[in-house]
Formats: structure tokens, sequence, C-alpha cells
């Protein structure tokens, strides 16, 4: 292999980073079972990263929670592969992906556990979850 370049892939389930330098990481997210939209039971938001989230392939929904402390409100983005959707510090944020689907994600490399906030959704937006992905994914969900 040449000096001059890396190449990775990931062909296995969720998220793996492929690339850490300096303060950036590069890593692909593809589908697991805890992205059945029934198995998501909260929101996420880093606190001191943007996060950029690039579609490959197939299809996801990118669902961008208004509020401080809780998630008020959804805002919900249908991905169009090759978009970059950078998403900003501090939203809370959830993804629906079909079962093909492969996500190119870019943050900082320091993003853990104990810079970000974790929200546990309630049952009324766990059910708007579901009906989101049966409206916006229906050949990967009925």
């Amino acid at each position: 292999m040449s000096e001059l370049v890396e190449i990775r892939t990931y062909d296995g389930e969720g998220y793996k980073p492929l690339v850490d330098f300096g303060t950036w990481r590069v890593a692909f997210l593809r589908f697991l079972d805890e992205l059945i939209p029934e198995n998501i039971i909260r929101a996420e938001k880093h606190l001191e990263t943007d996060e950029v989230f690039v579609l490959l392939y197939g299809q996801a929904v990118l669902l961008l929670g208004q509020g401080d402390e809780r998630v008020e409100a959804y805002e919900t983005y249908t991905m169009q592969p090759g978009l970059l959707y950078n998403v900003k510090a501090a939203a809370w944020h959830n993804v629906l992906m079909s079962r093909d689907a492969v996500i190119l994600l870019v943050e900082n490399n320091d993003t853990r556990a104990a810079n970000s906030a974790y929200y546990t959704l309630t049952p009324e937006q766990r059910a708007f979850l579901c009906q989101t992905a049966r409206e916006l994914l229906p050949q990967t969900w009925e």
C-alpha cells in the first residue's frame, strides 16, 4: 500500500470511526437493530461540536429536536445522497435509516458521552419517530 493514501471501508453494523487526524474524525454509520424506529429510545446532542452527516447510500431521515433541556418538537429532513447536513452543536438529533443506508459522519475526535447529552424520548415522541419512518421510508418499514 502507498504511504500517500489510506483506503478504508466498513461493512459491519452501526457506527465505526475510520480516520482520526488532529482534531477531527471521519466515521461510517450503517444500519443496526438499535436504529429500528421502535428501538430508538433517546435523542442526543453534542455540546462542543457540530456533526456532519452525508448520506452515501440508501435512504435516511435526519430529525432535529428543538429545545434546550428536552426535545420539544422535531424538524424532519429527508436526506439526499451527496448533500452535507451540518448539525450544529447542542442540537438534539436522531437519524432514521433504511437497512441498506450508509452515512458518512465527520465530527471532533473527542466527541464522547462526557461532552454530549442524552434525552429519553416520551412515548409520544417515540410514536412520532415510528410514524415518520412509515411515512418517509415506507418500503423499509411496511
